[in-house]
């Protein structure tokens, strides 16, 4: 049986070290990114010694089309055994409704794409984030039934009616993307938990990667955060890799359907009952 793994994001970042990660544990890996310069990295891993088969796939996760090749691909190679989807956009990158549709609808897209390939062992891990444990305290019961249909033709405009203008905020509007992106895992874990499959999301803090400190440097409160942070430092890709590696692996084989918060504390610092006010 010939195992086939999916890094989206692949070109840098956390979605580069999740490839990295995959590149030793898989027999192909098709590393996902809407940048051409994917090119270059599958290169590179495809040269390690690993022996994987690297191939990238230029793909903008919200393109439907795009999304129904790489399934045909994954198809073609092998049985798929793990996906690590790190790709999506900050606040600073986009406005409200882009942010939505990469960060969530995007989501939805591709593990609908992918749900048919699904069998004993498959597993996702979706990168969410930190934000709507801090920015979301109030529960909103309207939003979330919203959220929990983002393949819906109407949502962004639903999405705006529940939210109001507010919404409009691209910082506000990621955090409740990423709101749903931890709701839909849970979803998709009891959709496929009955082939065999597993599904987590993943919420990092703040990450020292090249997208991480675009938003650090329009955002001020982000350096309040580091300092806040109970580990005393900026998370680095490989924290985040780590865990999606573990995820993905047959050790977390009775995990699913949960998110796991790779903060180095800063959310039991600001949110916990050890908070200060």
């Amino acid at each position: 049986m010939t195992t086939v793994g999916i890094a989206t994001g692949a070109g840098r970042g956390m979605g580069l070290a999740c490839a990295q990660r995959l590149a030793g544990a898989v027999d192909a890996l098709l590393l996902v990114d809407r940048d051409e310069s994917v090119t270059a990295v599958a290169k590179e891993l495809a040269a390690g010694d690993g022996g994987t088969f690297v191939e990238p796939f230029v793909l903008d996760v919200t393109d439907g089309d795009g999304l129904s090749r790489l399934a045909s691909r994954v198809g073609d190679l092998g049985t798929l055994r793990a996906v690590a989807h790190a790709a999506g956009i900050s606040p600073t990158m986009a406005d409200w409704r882009r942010i939505f549709t990469v960060d969530l609808i995007g989501t939805a897209m591709l593990a609908e794409a992918l749900r048919p390939l699904t069998t004993a062992g498959t597993a996702m891990v979706c990168f969410a984030s930190m934000a709507p444990i801090l920015m979301i305290t109030d529960p909103h019961p309207a939003a979330d039934a919203v959220l929990d249909d983002p393949l819906d033709e109407d949502f962004l405009d639903r999405i705006h009616d529940v939210l109001g203008p507010a919404v409009e905020d691209s910082g506000l509007a990621y955090s409740w993307a990423k709101r749903g992106v931890q709701r839909f895992a849970q979803r998709e874990a009891v959709r496929v938990g009955p082939l065999g499959g597993r599904v987590c999301s993943l919420s990092p803090g703040i990450i020292d990667t090249p997208q991480g400190r675009q938003e650090a440097e329009t955002q001020s409160v982000m350096r309040t955060l580091v300092e806040q942070t109970p580990l005393g430092r900026v998370g680095q890709a490989d924290d985040v890799a780590d865990v999606v590696a573990f995820l993905l692996s047959d050790q977390a084989r009775f995990l699913t359907g949960t998110d796991i918060l790779v903060d180095g504390g800063i959310c039991a610092a600001v949110r916990g009952p050890g908070a200060t006010s």
